[in-house]
């Protein structure tokens, strides 16, 4: 047995060389893999891929991830104690696949389905056996609308205004079919169940978008929606998709899923799921009453309109936490940074305020602010910043106060999504995007997909559970600007 082995490193390019058989946290702590859980292997937050060598699956490894992970080379570092050189994909500066892995009761089924959330930015899609429920595989891709606009009115202006919704819905159809042909290929697929925002749900099933448009962005046409292989050639005979309800204005069946993955309709407390993006939906209540409002909270907290923003891969500025001299800043991928996205963002005007170098107003007190050279954040990302986290927050009032509810009257609350999941509740609260207590708020990974796999296996149309969520309409809501103005300034302290 060699008494060193090399460990490869990418995209990253470096190696180490290391005792064999030694532990690999400390070494990889340094490039930006992060151990949450200390080592213990119960978190699967330091989760690595084994590119070429040999690592055989601890039991830690075998509990933590399905059987087709298992398969891919999925294993956790901290459980890892290489006695051959590797080569290891590290996830850290990924934008993960948040898929939600809390287990849930089923009846099993013949054949296979793939769950698909079909997000603004990002495509999801899961593969699971229907008779065990086990995921067999996993696929990401970006979502193709975005060549035309970032954000869904974007989408929406050029469906009508630009006439190209047959190329929108072409587009992402085309998308959807490659991911699931890949993932079902040889398998006997019966069901794929789609979920997304109410944009998303139009432009894929080819419906009008152009009452989205305008007051009071109510559509009729947001029920379930069901299609085979005649309108969807790539679909076998076999097989049906349907694109769950949506839930009214712009909150969409990906909000539907997440009520079915945290069980808020179960729930004797109050709760509450926010999923914060270009859009932030919010649902609070209990098993007796659900509201929900969606906001148009802007690109801010995925780095989009800040000057040196950036989506969380590579090179981004993720965390940045206070020390004695000052603060540091984290780099995803341990390398260079390159730009900042939305949880540093959110981190940086935290600290910002504690520090002084940020007023409650949202001055910036310095033309602009070297964060970790050359990432410097100026005046009117701060702008941005609170623009988007105003709108959240006049949203939750708005619900709450509906409910005859405070913050603190919210036992639970899940925060979906990719920047739900990185997002630091203390930084949250302290500049006023969260008002629950610390304890309350739960990082929740992708609950519109875990969703959506539950929904493979009922086949149900929701219509009861739909009936009991009230959707509360903003744009109506004559109190919106109000809180929308009172939000705008970062708490004292």
């Amino acid at each position: 047995m060699a008494q060193t082995v090399r460990i490869h490193l990418q995209p990253l390019g470096r190696t180490l060389e290391l005792p064999s058989g030694s532990s690999l946290q400390e070494a990889l702590f340094d490039f930006g893999v992060e151990f949450p859980c200390g080592g213990l292997g119960i978190c699967k937050g330091c989760r690595v891929k084994v590119l070429s060598g040999e690592a055989p699956p601890s039991e830690e490894d075998r509990s933590a991830f399905e059987p087709g992970e298992i398969r891919q080379g999925w294993r956790l570092a901290c459980r890892l104690r290489p006695q051959q050189d590797l080569t290891l994909k590290i996830a850290q500066w990924e934008t993960p696949v948040l898929a939600g892995r809390a287990a849930f009761s089923f009846t099993p089924r013949q054949g296979a389905g793939v769950a698909v959330d079909l997000g603004t930015t990002t495509i999801a899609a899961q593969a699971v056996d229907l008779k065990t429920g086990h995921v067999t595989g996993t696929r990401t891709a970006l979502n193709p609308q975005a060549a035309w606009g970032s954000d869904v009115m974007s989408r929406i202006q050029a469906a009508t205004a630009g006439g190209l919704a047959g190329q929108l819905t072409q587009s992402v159809r085309s998308r959807i079919a490659e991911m699931v042909s890949g993932l079902a290929a040889g398998a006997d697929l019966r069901d794929v169940v789609v979920v997304g925002n109410t944009v998303m749900h139009h432009l894929f099933c080819g419906l009008d978008v152009d009452p989205l448009s305008h007051v009071p962005f109510e559509s009729p046409n947001g029920g379930l929606v069901l299609l085979n292989h005649r309108t969807l050639p790539w679909l076998k005979e076999s097989a049906t998709l349907r694109f769950l309800p949506c839930l009214g204005g712009f909150v969409g069946s990906d909000i539907l899923a997440g009520i079915l993955a945290t069980g808020l309709h179960q729930s004797a407390e109050p709760a509450c799921l926010i999923d914060l993006g270009t859009n932030g939906e919010i649902v609070i209540g209990n098993r007796e009453r659900l509201l929900c409002a969606s906001t148009a909270a802007g690109p801010a907290f995925e780095g989009g309109r800040i000057r040196m923003g950036m989506r969380a891969d590579t090179g981004a500025i993720w965390r940045i936490e206070r020390v004695a001299q000052g603060f540091e800043c984290r780099v995803l991928g341990g390398g260079p940074p390159r730009g900042i996205c939305g949880s540093g963002l959110v981190d940086a005007a935290a600290v910002g305020l504690d520090l002084g170098i940020l007023e409650p107003s949202g001055r910036l007190k310095q033309r602009e602010w070297l964060l970790a050279n050359p990432v410097r954040l100026f005046q009117a990302d701060i702008r941005q910043l609170q623009l988007a986290k105003a709108a959240v927050a006049a949203a939750i009032q708005i619900l709450l106060g509906r409910l005859g509810l405070s913050p603190q009257d919210v036992g639970q609350v899940y925060l979906a999504g990719a920047f739900g999941n990185y997002i630091r509740p203390s930084s949250a609260r302290r500049i006023g995007l969260l008002p629950f207590p610390e304890a309350a708020i739960l990082p929740s990974g992708n609950t519109a997909l875990l969703g959506a796999k539950m929904a493979l296996f009922d086949g149900g149309d929701y219509a009861g559970l739909r009936a009991r969520i009230e959707h509360v309409s903003l744009a109506a809501a004559p109190n919106f600007q109000d809180w929308f103005a009172a939000s705008i300034p970062f708490p004292s302290s």
